[in-house]
């Protein structure tokens, strides 16, 4: 346990979390630019609902990791909810501050591309310390147990089911341009991923670095 939550991986999750956390506060939650799963679900409730992404995310996450704890394991846990706690302290220190970077509002493939940059680098360095930025790992794991299909079509269910969802407040254009993201998100993670140290437990391996559809 102790190793599993090092200082140096402690500070690698929080950073992560926290550009994590700036991108979706200044860039999607304002530009109506979104992303799949548990990330896109909590700008879907905070949109109809006016509640927190800090908040949010949080709550469905440890739902995702409840059913999805036989399969995760126990190791990969507490990495997982000091990714969730370092990410809701940041969202709600950024919402307190106020936008920082100028509104892309208007440029909706710019706010995609720059979007896409943050949550990729972000959920990347949090994926490189052995935890997860959200539970849609858990969430696929239990719906490709449960159905027998693989963990890519899993995540793809997710993710395609939240942008149809947030077609209620999103146009059709800025959902278009939200697939930039969500395609640009992965390639980073995916490229931060393959630079991950060696000798972390395969298991961890193979659940973390599928977020994001990556």
């Amino acid at each position: 346990m102790r190793k599993s939550l090092s200082p140096a991986r402690l500070a690698q999750l929080a950073l992560g979390a926290a550009i994590l956390a700036f991108g979706l506060y200044n860039i999607h939650s304002r530009c109506r630019i979104t992303e799949g799963g548990v990330l896109g679900m909590t700008l879907l409730i905070r949109r109809w609902t006016g509640l927190s992404p800090a908040v949010s995310e949080v709550i469905l996450d440890a739902l995702c990791y409840l059913l999805g704890f036989h399969y995760l394991g126990r190791e990969f846990l507490p990495r997982a909810a000091a990714a969730t706690g370092f990410y809701a302290l940041a969202y709600a220190l950024f919402e307190s501050m106020g936008y920082a970077l100028p509104d892309l509002s208007g440029h909706p493939l710019a706010a995609a591309v720059a979007g896409g940059l943050f949550v990729g680098l972000g959920v990347g360095l949090v994926v490189r310390a052995g935890g997860a930025a959200g539970g849609d790992d858990a969430l696929a794991l239990v719906i490709s147990k449960r159905t027998g299909w693989k963990i890519a079509r899993a995540y793809l269910l997710t993710d395609v089911t939240v942008l149809i969802l947030s077609l209620s407040y999103i146009p059709l254009e800025n959902i278009a341009c939200s697939l930039v993201t969500v395609t640009l998100s992965s390639f980073v993670i995916g490229r931060i991923q393959a630079a991950r140290p060696r000798g972390e437990s395969e298991k961890i391996v193979k659940s973390s670095q599928k977020i994001r559809g990556s």
